[in-house]
């Protein structure tokens, strides 16, 4: 017997995609994975000595549950610093992973009934969050560079609009929000007393001219109706460390705490030793890696736009391309069979080619597919060149 809650959610399909890469790879397949949604470099090593001395210490008993003091003042010193917002110590809940935080705030400020607006294509984690908490996903559009519509936004709002969840630079689209949407967003927010709920996981991986934006920084009453949710598994290479944190008023902080009091407690507090220094010590492993990602960036989005009948966005920010792949379905592959969608389209891809990638449906965005850049640029290239040499043999 199963809750009505657990059987309203739909599985994690790049979870699910993961376990497959990982079970063929298993029995001898040759995968190249451009599903994968974490760096692929490892974590710094003097973050991981930084981990290592502190078990050595005896930094292995229970912490606050919303962290070790000199974490969240370091929190509190960067978000003002990089971020030009303030949020006091107390008002700082480090967690296990930023999944954590942002469930952490959904159940904190929804009750059942109320609606929770999620531009799309988005996360595939966020309707499953929302639903959760037995909130109402509301969906809407964004524009064709991926970029906010907030006059969608708005047509969409109602009495039940508790929150609306953003997240730039963006996952799947790699689009980052410029000042003038966001502003206006939280100005909207202000107006009509909702929350944003503002994911920043990817904020030091930003390409070409834009630039990231914390639309906390963009006024008082702004912040008041802001959580602000980040981490380090994406910047500092820390994706298995499962550390994060929320930054938000603090009667929300305050709610936040007590609910994490009631579910796992702190964060690990030996990794949060190792998070306080990734964040005091040098910065120059995130350069070296957006440099690199930087060039496989413009390489990946150079070839996928040379294949016949591809169309792709411009991507600015964390290390994925979704290109739209719709002019392929109804095509007959080798076999007999036809391309009907995103999910067939995936899978021929990994049958044929023997590359995956996560089809669009899983974030709400059925003519794409997203393509993550995060592999050795020798893999880039020969994953490629197995996905022409496919899409060639369609019908």
């Amino acid at each position: 017997m199963k809750s009505e809650r657990v059987l309203r959610m739909t599985p994690s399909a790049t979870m699910e995609i993961n376990s497959t890469v990982a079970r063929l790879r298993a029995e001898g397949r040759n995968i190249i994975g451009f599903n994968v949604g974490e760096p692929d470099f490892n974590t710094p090593r003097f973050i991981i000595d930084a981990c290592a001395e502190a078990m050595l210490k005896g930094e292995t008993k229970y912490t606050a549950v919303d962290g070790i003091l000199p974490l969240r003042k370091a929190i509190s010193e960067k978000l003002e610093t990089e971020n030009g917002v303030f949020y006091a110590p107390d008002e700082i809940v480090v967690s296990t992973g930023a999944k954590q935080a942002l469930n952490n705030a959904v159940l904190s400020i929804c009750n059942p009934g109320d609606e929770v607006i999620i531009p799309k294509p988005c996360w595939v984690s966020y309707v499953e969050i929302v639903k959760l908490a037995d909130a109402a996903p509301v969906l809407v559009e964004t524009d064709a560079d991926f970029q906010l519509d907030n006059e969608a936004i708005r047509r969409v709002l109602s009495p039940r609009t508790r929150a609306v969840i953003i997240n730039t630079p963006n996952n799947p689209s790699g689009a980052v929000y410029g000042e003038a949407a966001l502003r206006e967003l939280g100005e909207m927010a202000v107006e009509h007393d909702f929350y944003v709920i503002s994911d920043e996981v990817y904020e030091k991986l930003i390409y070409g001219q834009s630039r990231h934006v914390s639309i906390a920084s963009l006024s008082k009453d702004i912040r008041e109706h802001t959580i602000t949710v980040n981490g380090f598994s994406k910047a500092y290479a820390m994706t298995g460390w499962r550390i994060g944190y929320s930054a938000s008023p603090s009667d929300v902080a305050a709610s936040i705490r007590s609910l994490q009091g009631h579910t796992t407690s702190n964060s690990t507090s030996f990794v949060q030793w190792a998070a306080l220094a990734a964040l005091k010590g040098s910065q120059q492993s995130i350069e070296e890696m957006k440099s690199e990602f930087a060039q496989r960036r413009l390489y990946m989005a150079e070839r996928l736009r040379a294949l016949p009948g591809v169309a792709c966005a411009n991507s600015e920010g964390a290390f994925y391309l979704m290109p739209d792949v719709s002019s392929y379905y109804g095509k007959k592959t080798p076999d007999g069979g036809r391309i009907e969608n995103s999910v067939d389209f995936c899978k021929y891809l990994l049958e044929e080619a023997l590359v995956s990638v996560v089809p669009g449906v899983a974030f709400e965005a059925p003519d794409n597919v997203r393509i993550s850049y995060s592999n050795s640029m020798k893999n880039l290239e020969e994953g490629m060149r197995r996905i022409e040499g496919a899409l060639a043999k369609l019908a």
